[in-house]
């Protein structure tokens, strides 16, 4: 059974892709006309009487230009959409198609999506009977109020949205095909940079196969054989010289590694023995200190021992233990506290 249509669903003609043709020359004036452009229709089929918004996306916002991209359609009447494809991608397009063929167009993953849903008779009265501006696009006022709409009607909103999805096709018109068919097979020739000229000569005596005699074209068919030879060992050579080029490659990064990893070996080794010869320097240098510190108190005591025997100084003399170890002659003074000392002890 097939699907019963949602009484808020537009029709959208057409139903699955919208085609547009390529073409080499740009717009001939300013309304466009040679543009490439695509006209789609949204037609309410009568299943409500209540009016259906609608919208207009797209995957590619900055290639085609959607007037209008969205609107209000009454029961029973329809809007017509204009689509057009910017000129600069155009020329894009036209040099892919010079380059590498229809094929090379086939796959276009640009799309369209058509949204649609009811509104009530207060909100689109605001749209009846008024004027548009270049385009089909209403006044920015009403603009805004679409678009505060579908905002709401899109973010969880109970409103029922219909989504319709459209690819895009490109395809070149039969005039500009047969009048860019020699510049394509010449841009397909020279594409490889220094092919072989021989190569390029049978590329251009392609097209004349049709005026030549069965001998002619086995003479041909040969030539064309030693051509295709000469691409494939033309391919084979560029092959050899990459895999040489990467191995060159790989091989100096090893030696950037590997001298990388050395210096920095070494650079941690002389880090290593500065630190140790620091350390050893300080040692040294505490050990010399304690030394001459003790080699000094010693020559300075010989010296004061010295001085003293000699009679210029008396210092060590009136050092009571010291005096007699050496055998200095106690002063006066300390002959008296001696004397003192033992007429005490008799007593006792």
């Amino acid at each position: 059974m097939a699907a019963q249509p949602l009484p808020y669903a537009l029709e959208v003609s057409p139903e699955s892709a919208l085609q547009f043709t390529i073409t080499r020359d740009p717009p001939t004036n300013e309304e466009g006309d040679g543009a490439s452009r695509c006209v789609m229709t949204l037609t309410h089929p009568g299943l409500t009487n209540q009016h259906l918004a609608f919208k207009v996306k797209t995957t590619q916002p900055r290639r085609y230009l959607v007037r209008p991209n969205q609107g209000i359609v009454a029961p029973g009447s329809s809007e017509t959409i204009s689509i057009l494809l910017v000129d600069k991608d155009r020329q894009v397009l036209w040099s892919t198609y010079d380059r590498l063929g229809q094929s090379a167009l086939d796959h276009s993953k640009d799309k369209f999506l058509v949204q649609s849903c009811v509104v009530s008779d207060e909100f689109a009265s605001q749209f009846k009977n008024e004027p548009r501006v270049e385009g089909g696009q209403y006044k920015k006022e009403l603009v805004e109020a679409l678009t505060s709409m579908w905002n709401s009607a899109t973010s969880g909103s109970s409103v029922p949205v219909f989504n319709k999805k459209l690819h895009v096709r490109h395809v070149v018109g039969a005039a500009a095909a047969a009048g860019g068919g020699s510049s394509s097979a010449g841009a397909a020739a020279s594409a490889g940079g220094s092919l072989p000229a021989t190569f390029q000569e049978g590329v251009e005596k392609r097209n004349n196969t049709e005026k030549m005699s069965p001998e002619q074209l086995y003479d041909e068919v040969a030539s064309l054989r030693r051509k295709y030879d000469e691409l494939v060992a033309f391919s084979v050579n560029l092959t050899a010289e990459r895999d040489i080029l990467n191995n060159t490659l790989e091989q100096t990064k090893r030696d950037l590694n590997r001298e990388m990893a050395s210096r920095t070996a070494l650079e941690k080794q002389g880090l290593k023995m500065s630190r140790s010869k620091d350390k050893n320097s300080n040692k040294s240098g505490e050990g010399f200190s304690v030394k001459s510190l003790l080699i000094a108190v010693a020559i300075s005591f010989l010296l004061a021992v010295k001085a003293t025997n000699s009679g210029s100084i008396g210092v060590l003399k009136k050092v009571p233990v010291v005096g007699g170890m050496l055998g200095f002659k106690c002063c006066s003074k300390h002959k008296e506290m001696k004397s003192e000392a033992m007429d005490a002890r008799e007593e006792l």
